[in-house]
């Protein structure tokens, strides 16, 4: 028989929130991560992939030993990025809207500090923060973490670095006798040693299915391309799926950039977000793919922690990521809440090689997608010019005389003729140029 949320002990004004997201059925994580939380005095370590339900895994039971009597700071919960801790505040405030005394507070860097402060002048019971801006609160006295009974440290691979550097302050503002639930994609061995430091010696390691995990759902697929050809053939298949949202995966800023710039160009109904964009930025494109006003998210791996959209329908591998754990966290971005979704990788020849190990290292299995041919290539690059034309705006500072002797050229042609001709042009035009390029690697070589 199924497990219920209530079987696992969780509180009916929590269930009631739960059913407004329509949660129904807990997930593996948290079947197995509640009760612990809930009813052990133990540190929990988990080990699991995004979308799992890892937030409703620790914040279901935090939300719910949380006591509305005291007004210290109770729960401290660390994200990598602020788009995570922004996700993460969404959803505790979502489960538990029933319980409006409960007092949760976002304070996560790439904003001012100022309303931060404010803000932790009133009561609050727990706060989801990234570390750095936590320990500048700290250091400013803003905020007292000296009774907080709980410390939740999520994607803590993510934040390795962060963590060795400032956990120290954060540590030393919390009592000795608290509960710490650190949850990571990996075991690494420096995620080890942040056990050992910070974590007790009786500790509860949780760990779901690995070998399927975050994998439920999604197609996964590659495309052999040459250098020359990987924009064109990307096109081609953003054209097929149009109307879709997806996110295309590149490894760095610069990438992100000259892809979403070539996306653009071609009327793609794109953004970029990567790490070195304002806040103020990444907060608007983020807002305009939520709510579907572009279809397209370029981005690099860390920037996009923290989306958590249903819709999502195709991941791109751009590039081909330097971790197994970073596939599973760029594919597990699609097919979330049981629906399914397809993850194509781009690759070359020469990277072939590497996908025997994803599918032997993460338990999945791919299939080849057959690369659109030239004529669809070329039909494709025309219909996208095609766009370009029917969205561009009218000059109005051209002459009515030189219009008219535009227009004198073409006024005994039809619509139908002058299309054909105006497309026989461009298609020739760009065989030339194609023509061109190649004469010029062969005198290169």
């Amino acid at each position: 028989m199924a497990k219920t949320f209530s079987s696992l002990g969780v509180d009916p004004f929590l269930i009631k929130g739960l059913k407004a997201l329509d949660i129904l059925v807990p997930s593996d994580i948290q079947v197995k991560t509640i009760p612990v939380i809930l009813s052990q005095k133990e540190d929990v370590v988990g080990i699991a992939k995004t979308g799992t339900g890892k937030t409703a895994a620790f914040g279901l039971p935090l939300l719910q030993h949380i006591s509305v009597d005291n007004n210290d700071v109770q729960a401290i919960v660390l994200a990598p990025t602020r788009e995570l801790g922004q996700q993460i505040h969404k959803n505790l405030c979502d489960f538990a809207v029933h319980k409006p005394e409960i007092s949760i507070a976002s304070v996560c860097g790439g904003i001012p500090i100022k309303p931060q402060i404010e803000r932790l002048k009133e009561p609050t019971h727990i706060i989801v923060a990234t570390p750095g801006r936590l320990i500048d609160l700290i250091e400013r006295k803003a905020v007292s973490i000296t009774n907080a009974s709980y410390l939740v440290i999520d994607e803590a691979d993510e934040m390795v670095t962060i963590l060795k550097e400032g956990l120290d302050t954060i540590i030393s503002g919390l009592p000795k006798k608290r509960r710490t639930f650190l949850f990571t994609a990996t075991l690494s061995g420096e995620i080890k040693q942040l056990v050992q430091n910070y974590l007790s010696k009786n500790i509860v390691h949780i760990e779901v299915d690995m070998a399927t995990l975050g994998h439920q759902g999604i197609d996964h697929q590659y495309v052999v391309v040459k250098p020359e050809e990987k924009l064109n053939v990307l096109m081609h298949f953003l054209s097929s799926k149009e109307g879709q949202r997806g996110i295309i995966f590149c490894k760095t800023k610069a990438a992100v950039n000259k892809l979403a710039k070539n996306l653009a160009i071609h009327k793609f109904s794109s953004g970029a977000i990567h790490g070195s964009l304002t806040q103020g930025i990444r907060d608007r494109i983020m807002a305009q793919f939520r709510e579907g006003h572009i279809n397209i998210l370029v981005a690099t791996d860390l920037a996009a922690r923290g989306i958590d959209v249903k819709e999502i329908t195709y991941v791109i591998q751009y590039h081909l990521p330097d971790t197994y754990d970073a596939y599973v966290h760029r594919s597990g971005r699609t097919a979330r809440a049981g629906a399914t979704g397809l993850s194509v990788s781009v690759i070359q020849q020469e990277e072939v090689a590497d996908i025997p190990d994803l599918e032997d290292e993460l338990g999945i299995t791919f299939s080849e997608m057959p690369k659109a041919d030239t004529l669809s290539i070329e039909e494709n690059n025309a219909k996208l010019w095609a766009k370009q034309i029917f969205k561009t705006k009218p000059n109005h500072h051209i002459s009515e005389d030189f219009k008219t002797s535009i227009k004198t050229i073409f006024h005994h042609l039809t619509k139908d003729e002058l299309v054909d001709k105006v497309l026989a042009h461009h298609l020739n035009q760009t065989k030339t140029v194609v023509a061109k390029e190649e004469v010029s690697k062969k005198k290169k070589r």
